[in-house]
């Protein structure tokens, strides 16, 4: 089973899912989806286009350079069958998949490092700048001190009609 990739969003394409289109000098166009073929329709550039794996890979948000990519590569050489093979294979493949995790981790750590401290900085100079839409505690208890006034005085003038 050959589980072939989106040409517009690289996501995998597997048998008997998505579209397939074939331009006149036989070119083959994979889609995972709709949304993939309209957007290949309307000419759209996937490394533009925010949510594809050439977007995210261009901008530094997914690694591309890595040992781990390379086992995933297209192979179109026809290979005998050996079971051992197979089974050296399968193993392999389970120990790449756990390594290539490790380092998308130490890659999300390493590209989100300075990210809180920068989210920091700029909450704080809109706190600078809107500084006159935040009250202050201070100015907070003396606004609830009126506010209690307000309802004994109102609650007097409602016994005092009541009463007359």
């Amino acid at each position: 089973m050959r589980i072939e990739k989106c040409y517009f969003c690289s996501g995998p394409v597997y048998p008997g899912h998505g579209v397939m289109f074939v331009r006149n000098d036989c070119k083959q166009f994979r889609f995972c989806r709709s949304k993939c073929h309209k957007n290949f329709k309307l000419k759209r550039n996937p490394r533009k286009t925010r949510w594809t794996k050439a977007f995210r890979k261009l901008n530094g948000k997914e690694m591309t350079v890595d040992k781990t990519l390379e086992f995933e590569k297209k192979r179109n050489r026809p290979v005998k069958y050996d079971r051992e093979l197979i089974n050296n294979t399968i193993i392999a493949m389970a120990r790449v998949q756990k390594i290539k995790e490790r380092r998308e981790k130490t890659f999300y750590k390493n590209r989100m490092e300075g990210v809180k401290g920068m989210q920091k900085k700029q909450k704080l100079k809109e706190i600078n700048q809107n500084l006159s839409l935040i009250r202050g505690p201070s100015a907070l208890n003396k606004l609830q001190e009126r506010i209690k006034n307000n309802a004994e005085k109102i609650e007097q003038l409602t016994t005092t009609k009541m009463q007359s």
